[in-house]
């Protein structure tokens, strides 16, 4: 019965059954089909009508998952690197603005801090946000001070020789940034941004406390629907690790572009 359940996986004639839903469904007969129990793997059986009618649920979920995660990404790096930029100060108070920032934020549990945005938000600065939104910023907040701390450390990782090279050619402090020191750290810091970037992956699932409909939150979904959690969670499991390990050879790919440039 397994080899032909894999047999229909794989010489499905059904144009619309995408190649994802195959691989899962395949994963899930050859890693867990033969296992003893009372299995209930038809729920997210590509082969059948009601199996890729809940693949396809959970899939859709990944849209907003890494939509969620790049733009918070992105939105934390700028941030993080202007919190970084103070801390490189000789003045106190410069430096006491970034320590006390970082401290701050890096003591919020990033669950806490995604009720607070969306709940306590509104009602603080009376202003409507939406759980796309309220996710993006508490997420984009919380690894802004990871963010710091990594640009603060690259940049101080810079040699003297190189702010006082640029400065003999008149270039300004900006300038210096932006054409000298920042794309030298930027190939330093490389693997931890690409770190963080799997982190905010897998922290996005905390998101779905407030009703985000990524990933997590349509698995627990179809978990109330169907009544199969191992299931179900297996293929989120699986979901999580083919994205991760994707973004993780991305990373190891342009970290390679890089050292040839």
């Amino acid at each position: 019965m397994l080899l032909n359940a894999v047999k229909n996986i794989i010489g499905s004639d059904a144009p619309a059954t995408p190649m994802l839903f195959r691989l899962l469904g395949l994963a899930a007969l050859l890693g867990l089909g033969g296992c003893s129990g009372n299995w209930g793997w038809y729920v997210v059986n590509p082969a059948t009508e009601t199996g890729r009618r809940n693949l396809s649920f959970l899939i859709d979920g990944l849209y907003f998952t890494i939509g969620l995660s790049v733009t918070a990404i992105l939105i934390s790096i700028c941030l993080g690197l202007m919190v970084a930029l103070p801390g490189l100060s000789r003045r106190r108070s410069s430096k006491a603005i970034n320590r006390v920032y970082v401290e701050l934020v890096r003591a919020i549990p990033i669950l806490v801090l995604i009720l607070w945005v969306y709940y306590g938000l509104p009602q603080v600065a009376s202003l409507s946000i939406s759980v796309f939104w309220a996710g993006v910023l508490a997420l984009a907040i919380s690894d802004s001070a990871f963010q710091a701390e990594i640009f603060r450390a690259g940049i101080q990782s810079i040699d003297r020789g190189q702010y006082e090279a640029a400065h003999s050619v008149s270039l300004n402090y900006r300038d210096t940034m932006r054409y000298v020191i920042l794309p030298q750290a930027i190939k330093r810091i490389l693997p931890a941004l690409g770190n963080q970037l799997v982190y905010m992956l897998k922290m996005s699932s905390l998101v779905s406390v407030i009703g985000m409909q990524e990933l997590t939150r349509r698995a627990n979904e179809l978990v109330v629907t169907e009544y199969r959690p191992l299931e179900i969670y297996t293929v989120l499991v699986l979901e999580y690790l083919v994205v991760i390990l994707i973004v993780s050879a991305g990373v190891r790919w342009l970290e390679r572009r890089l050292e040839t440039s």
